[in-house]
């Protein structure tokens, strides 16, 4: 299974999702005001609604008609935004990652797992954090 990301902006992620058969199907997340909804080749998979509602989402392809068999897939979503982007028109959420059992197909900002992992040095957090980067690899610092 291979995924890639169309889509993310503030109210709307699209997942193009190719398994391995060759089938093509779009896995898209909307927010509106009261709810939220997964859908999957344009039907409603799942939905939340009220002010908690869920980030991470469960879903099955290729399932056969007996409910056996099938490759389990789970989509979580950071909805979180900087407040400091809300006048600008491509504003987007911050983190989407889709993730089978052998890991991530596709993850972007926040959930993805580059970005979760802890800087080994002080010169690697100053990278991460501020974009600073000194010295050159083939002399000491």
């Amino acid at each position: 299974m291979r995924a890639e990301l169309v889509r993310v902006s503030l109210h709307q992620v699209d997942i193009k999702i190719v398994t391995d058969d060759e089938e093509m199907h779009v896995l898209q997340w909307r927010r509106n005001l009261l709810w939220d909804e997964v859908l999957l080749d344009g039907k409603r998979q799942a939905h939340s609604g009220g002010f908690g509602r869920e980030r991470v989402y469960g879903l099955v392809f290729d399932k056969a008609v007996d409910g056996t068999s099938g490759r389990k897939v789970m989509l979580i979503l950071d909805p979180r935004t900087s407040w400091g982007n809300w006048g600008n028109p491509h504003q987007q959420i911050a983190g989407v990652r889709l993730e089978t059992a052998e890991g991530p197909v596709v993850a972007f900002g926040t959930l993805d797992p580059k970005n979760l992992q802890k800087p080994a040095t002080f010169a690697d957090w100053m990278k991460k954090t501020m974009g600073m980067e000194w010295g050159d690899d083939r002399r000491p610092h």
